[in-house]
């Protein structure tokens, strides 16, 4: 009996070994490997930090321009950006995976990519929750769970602090200016919108469509957000960091101005849809308990 459980116990092992791995992708595709990725192509800078995260920097072969964090990302060859893929040197890396941002990846090339019939794995996180759950279904695809859950469980527990701290906080309205000229900004289904209503804000323009709206001075104006808050390497002075946020100061009644509430946070700690927001979150939510503790 024990040699026959012992030979029943190495059948099971082995099979489970050469399983197929199926996980669902963020358009509900479901991706089938025949075994863990070795060789992973990354196809927007947030997908890279997601994979290390995940523990599959050692499996990453290939990544597209700005994939540099952690900073041993900036090693790893290139395979273009996000206008133009170099599909000919992705052939030639024998990839895996590929691991694609649809928004950000021309869809003539990802029709390319489909036929290579290599796996493609989408990553489109919306909402904060989602990039725990990428986390988690990358492992899978790595076959490093054990990292990728981990660092899914710590960055959920990041998370829950800021809400627990923050969320609940008075009200602030929040302008999210993207870009000047045009002035742009961001709609309630973006994750920075997600990272505003975590800390307490409220995104002035959620409503608008599409992702990233152009509005008027004239709306900004109208909406007389109580903080103005933009991307930007670096600190949070606008002044000198940030011309087009000084700018508002041209309108010295309106409520951001008038408080001294236009604040500037990493682009690469609150656009990337990464466990890196965690800590851009946090940044904006200390940023919001000074507008808070201005009111007049």
């Amino acid at each position: 009996m024990t040699r026959f459980a012992l030979t029943v116990f190495f059948c099971v092992a082995t099979l489970h070994a050469h399983a197929a791995i199926t996980v669902t992708d963020d358009t509900g595709a479901g991706v089938t490997l025949a075994a863990p990725a070795q060789r992973v192509i990354s196809l927007a800078p947030h997908v890279t930090e997601l994979l290390y995260a995940a523990g599959g920097g050692a499996k990453l072969v290939g990544a597209v321009s700005y994939s540099d964090y952690p900073p041993e990302a900036k090693q790893v060859p290139r395979v273009g950006d996000n206008k133009a893929l170099d599909l000919e040197r992705i052939v030639a890396l024998k990839p895996d995976l590929i691991v694609v941002w649809r928004h950000g990846n021309a869809q003539r090339q990802l029709d390319r990519l489909r036929e290579m019939h290599v796996p493609l794995y989408f990553s489109e996180p919306h909402h904060l929750d989602d990039i725990a759950v990428s986390l988690t279904r990358l492992g899978q695809l790595l076959g490093t769970s054990t990292t990728a859950d981990k660092a899914a469980a710590e960055y959920r527990r990041d998370i829950a602090r800021l809400r627990a701290q923050y969320a609940s906080r008075p009200p602030v309205s929040v302008f999210y200016q993207v870009w000047d000229q045009p002035l742009m900004t961001l709609n309630g289904e973006h994750m920075v919108s997600d990272v505003i209503a975590l800390c307490g804000g409220r995104n002035v323009f959620a409503k608008l469509e599409p992702l990233v709206p152009t509005v008027l001075t004239e709306a900004v104006l109208a909406a007389n957000p109580e903080a103005i808050v933009t991307a930007a390497p670096g600190a949070t002075r606008p002044d000198t960091a940030l011309p087009q946020l000084g700018a508002w100061r041209a309108w010295p009644s309106l409520s951001a101005v008038a408080n001294d509430n236009l604040f500037a946070i990493d682009g690469d700690l609150i656009n990337r849809p990464a466990p890196r927001i965690a800590q851009g979150a946090r940044q904006l939510c200390e940023d919001l308990e000074v507008a808070r503790s201005r009111r007049k």
